[in-house]
């Protein structure tokens, strides 16, 4: 049997994905390339903003039209998880009741055990089969129970032997978030915060190590809030004990983390760069806005100028970091003169990768109950000069990389082929080279030729 598994949204989706095709590898299905001759089709899908909600529903709709066109005794089975699926899971069953089932983003570890029964059941003549507890069926009214968002002990998906272990690995450190911004939905779909053991995310990280993974990016809604709920141990916070003990796992040459929440931030974890040789010189901070006035109405329990002391004494540490950040343009109540201090600070920061977005409300977040007055002209030409901003900066930093010579971790052929790899240096630019395809998974010594604002052309040094 085969199963196609298409996933939008954040890293955390992503490796949601990753385990749970593992759990459909350990029971003898194979993962299709396309949705065409799947016997299961499952979507993973965000629901952060509003595109990414209906690019999903405009699938769904392909997907159920194309199954009723060549009928498989009802195959494929067509299943909807994630953030999406905990935040409208009832509007879309309402919309394709041919879909077969809806799990929550805490019901990962139960998607391929459903997916497969019904399958096996649907090959079998016997139609619709019953889903496990908290699940409901394809017909059935649908209820908070299908999309529970209550602890599982099953939540946290453990690496298996069919787990793939690429050169750059993702690994969930934590599930949830307990900042409650006033934009965001996260809460809602993730639920409150629960870290894992440090313990078990060691044996994951080592074996990842053992069979071929280089680097590994710790995963977090807010990452370095990582084991708050755990006592701490001689005055230093358990995300950075968890750093220190990653780093002394060999094999695992390179530590990322995203993504940090300024709040916590400490003098400690500041330190960490530079002190700990493995974690990489690039961190991901989501400023979301220049503006005290805005930030307070955002939830963001930190002000720009505390945001830009903790860039400034990262730099200090480690002068040639990287500084990706996350804006939100056209906020509620957002002035010209708000968005001249976020420009302001934009450029004080430096940042030189940014994902810089639009303002949508989102149903069920405290900032949908507020006027949304900025006009969407407005919204764009906003968001084009911010992008322009970042032009600039990226352009300056990428050109100060050419003639020097970078260290690369080869992730495998690039998309434009001809015998190019792709690597990331240890700032997370992207470096195209030619290279034999045998190097990927290595570290490699590469020269920087020229630079774009998104990419380095290089050669092997």
């Amino acid at each position: 049997m085969k199963v196609y598994l298409r996933t939008y949204g954040c890293q955390m989706n992503e490796r949601d994905s990753e385990h749970i095709a593992a759990d459909f590898a350990g029971r003898g299905w194979e993962i299709a390339d396309s949705p065409d001759d799947a016997d299961a089709i499952i979507v993973n899908a965000c629901s952060v903003r509003e595109q990414a909600e209906l690019k999903v529903v405009g699938l769904l709709g392909r997907l159920v039209s194309a199954r009723l066109a060549r009928p498989r005794g009802g195959l494929p089975a067509i299943g909807l998880i994630g953030c999406m699926a905990q935040n409208v899971g009832a509007k879309i069953v309402s919309k394709f009741p041919e879909i077969d089932f809806v799990a929550g983003s805490r019901k990962t570890a139960a998607v391929a055990g459903i997916a497969e029964e019904i399958v096996r059941r649907r090959l079998a003549g016997r139609g619709h089969p019953p889903l496990p507890e908290g699940m409901g069926r394809r017909t059935a009214k649908f209820s908070d129970a299908f999309v529970d968002v209550s602890d599982d002990p099953s939540d946290f998906l453990k690496i298996d032997k069919h787990l793939s272990a690429p050169p750059s690995a993702l690994v969930s450190v934590m599930q949830g978030c307990q900042m409650n911004c006033s934009y965001c939905i996260v809460p809602k779909v993730r639920g409150a915060q629960r870290s894992r053991p440090m313990a078990d995310i060691l044996r994951e990280i080592e074996r990842l190590a053992e069979r071929g993974t280089r680097e590994v990016t710790l995963l977090g809604q807010v990452v370095n809030a990582y084991g708050r709920e755990f006592p701490r141990e001689g005055g230093i916070s358990n995300f950075v004990r968890l750093l220190r003990a990653v780093n002394e796992i060999g094999g695992i040459e390179r530590i990322r983390f995203t993504s940090p929440h300024p709040s916590y931030f400490s003098d400690e974890l500041i330190d960490s760069y530079g002190s700990l040789e493995k974690l990489c010189e690039y961190v991901h901070l989501p400023l979301q806005w220049g503006s005290d006035a805005i930030l307070k109405k955002m939830n963001r329990p930190y002000r720009a100028g505390r945001f830009l002391d903790i860039v400034s004494r990262l730099r200090k540490r480690v002068p040639n970091i990287s500084v990706s950040t996350d804006i939100i343009v056209g906020f509620p109540g957002e002035t010209e003169e708000d968005f001249e201090l976020t420009r302001s600070a934009f450029r004080e920061a430096g940042f030189d990768m940014a994902f810089i977005f639009r303002y949508s409300p989102r149903a069920g977040t405290p900032s949908a109950e507020m006027p949304d007055d900025v006009p969407e002209e407005e919204k764009r030409r906003r968001n084009a000069e911010l992008l322009g901003e970042l032009e600039k900066t990226s352009r300056a930093y990428n050109g100060s990389l050419v003639g020097s010579v970078q260290e690369v971790l080869v992730e495998g052929p690039a998309r434009r082929g001809e015998g190019v790899m792709m690597g990331r240096t240890r700032t997370h630019r992207k470096a195209l080279f030619k290279a034999p395809e045998s190097l990927a998974g290595s570290l490699a010594r590469v020269r920087v030729l020229s630079a774009t604002t998104t990419a380095l052309e290089a050669e092997l040094a």
